[in-house]
């Protein structure tokens, strides 16, 4: 199995299909690498290297006691993208995943990235404060952190229900979906999980957001129940010089799995990717 090391020896496992330009995915919370087994088999095939890790804490990589915040997720996500020697690369980025994108171009610069994606993504910043009101109070991830405490396996089975707008009048989405779901954050350790709270709620990333130096897409949907838009890609859009901005209506968090959504999103980042 392939696996980087971290600085504090941590081994980060990634999977690495394909060969050509390097499309680099990093997963949400609580999720791993295989969350994006449907759009690494699309780059692959259409002429990519495409490549995504277990963050640290979960699936198939260490699970250390410390490190679970965003600067120690983007100097993991470079250890990854140094071990392989990767260049001129494309980072996708979802949910938490995003944030860990653009604190990598905060912390590393953009000399190995040549693009940058951005999917139902964290920043600029989750967390409702006086300068943020359109965030969410602290009281919703105290919420989560409870749920991951006391029945993390029950709480993950009721969350991948507004995660993928199971909820929603006219979903299409499966229990298969759901399950899935439930099956990766169960790989995910305790500690981990509940650490990652705090790291994708509480970290301002404005100002990563506004160093960012490479083509930018975002997208998200504005039906996103665990994100809100207004927060996020709204602000985000206007944060990242020339980003484009793609808002998906009636799209979930989880957009890029659920198969009324999946398609657009694909043919969105393929044509991205070659542009």
């Amino acid at each position: 199995m392939p696996f980087a090391t971290a600085a504090d020896g941590t081994r980060i496992f990634h999977k690495d299909w394909g060969t050509g330009q390097p499309v680099v995915f990093s997963h949400g919370w609580p999720l791993t690498a295989d969350a994006w087994d449907a759009q690494l088999k699309l780059m692959a095939d259409n002429g990519f290297r495409a490549i995504a890790h277990d963050r640290r804490g979960g699936g198939r990589s260490g699970q250390p006691w410390d490190g679970n915040d965003l600067d120690t997720y983007a100097d993991d996500l470079a250890a990854v993208i140094e071990a392989l020697d990767l260049r001129d690369a494309i980072l996708v980025g979802h949910s938490t995943g995003g944030g860990e994108v653009t604190r990598y171009l905060g912390r590393h610069g953009s000399g190995r990235v040549a693009k940058a994606v951005l999917v139902g993504a964290i920043p600029p910043l989750m967390l409702r404060t006086d300068d943020n009101p359109e965030g969410l109070p602290i009281d919703v991830f105290d919420g989560i952190r409870e749920g991951v405490a006391s029945d993390r396996s029950q709480f993950y089975r009721d969350l991948s229900e507004t995660f993928y707008g199971a909820n929603r009048d006219g979903s299409t989405v499966t229990q298969g979906i759901r399950d899935q779901f439930w099956l990766w954050s169960m790989t995910v350790g305790i500690k981990g999980a509940y650490d990652c709270v705090k790291a994708f709620s509480e970290t301002d990333l404005t100002e990563d957001l506004k160093g960012i130096d490479v083509p930018t897409l975002i997208v998200h949907g504005d039906d996103d129940q665990i994100v809100p838009i207004v927060a996020s890609g709204d602000k985000s859009s206007k944060l990242v010089r020339g980003a484009v901005y793609k808002v998906y209506p009636g799209a979930p968090h989880g957009l890029a799995m659920v198969p009324r959504f999946a398609d657009r999103f694909n043919a969105d980042l393929l044509a991205f990717a070659r542009s």
